[in-house]
This record gives structure tokens, C-alpha cells and sequence, in this order.
């Protein structure tokens, strides 16, 4: 049983930064992994980054060198630092914990890259 709260969304200008927070609570445990999802309207929601429990990160390709997944392990914390923001990152993003077999997710909260 895991609960997921983000926070961080904004309204930003292209080339600009945001820095997203989920904090998680309940049994998480020693082995998951922890995840960015977004989705837009009309879309599929596609993956964004993620981070093991052994601190491995992984992104996807068109995000690689502007966002850093990280977690705070203290503050039972996953972030996402997001730089040079384009209008494309435009979505609702979520924060996802899967240990297996089990996924929880938070809410979401609204990411928008415009002038």
C-alpha cells in the first residue's frame, strides 16, 4: 500500500526549468522502482525517467541531458529536474512506484512550456 502526492507543475517559458516532487508514503520496501510518466491531451501516457532502488537511472530519448531523475531516500522523496523545457513537454506528469507485481500512482500534476 503506497501513496504518491506530486507537486512542482507550473506554467514555464520555453528554455526555462522546473523541478517536480513526489512524496511517497507507506511500504515501498527495499526493491522498486520509481518513475516519471506523462501524458497529454489525446495521447498515450509515455515514460519519462525512472530510478531503481540501487540508484540506476534510466530515460527516454528525447529527454536525455535536459531532465535528472533523483530520490531523496531521507525525505522518502523522488524529483525530476527539468532544463531547457519545450513546448512538446507540455503534459500532466506522474510519479509511478512499481514492486512488482504491484504499480501505484499519484494524481498527477500540470507541466506547460509556452510563450
Amino acid at each position: 500500500q503506497v501513496q504518491l502526492v506530486e507537486s512542482g507543475g507550473g506554467l514555464v517559458q520555453p528554455g526555462g526549468s522546473l523541478r517536480l516532487s513526489c512524496a511517497a508514503s507507506g511500504s515501498v520496501g527495499s526493491l522498486y522502482v520509481m518513475g516519471w510518466y506523462r501524458q497529454a491531451p489525446g495521447k498515450q501516457r509515455e515514460f519519462v525517467a525512472s530510478i531503481t532502488s540501487s540508484g540506476i537511472s534510466n530515460y527516454a530519448g528525447d529527454v536525455k541531458g535536459r531532465f535528472t531523475i533523483s530520490r531523496d531516500t531521507s525525505k522518502n522523496t523522488l524529483e525530476l529536474q527539468m532544463n531547457s523545457l519545450k513546448p512538446e513537454d507540455t503534459a500532466v506528469y506522474y510519479c509511478n512506484v512499481l514492486v512488482p507485481p504491484r504499480s501505484f500512482w499519484g494524481q498527477g500534476t500540470q507541466v506547460t512550456v509556452s510563450s
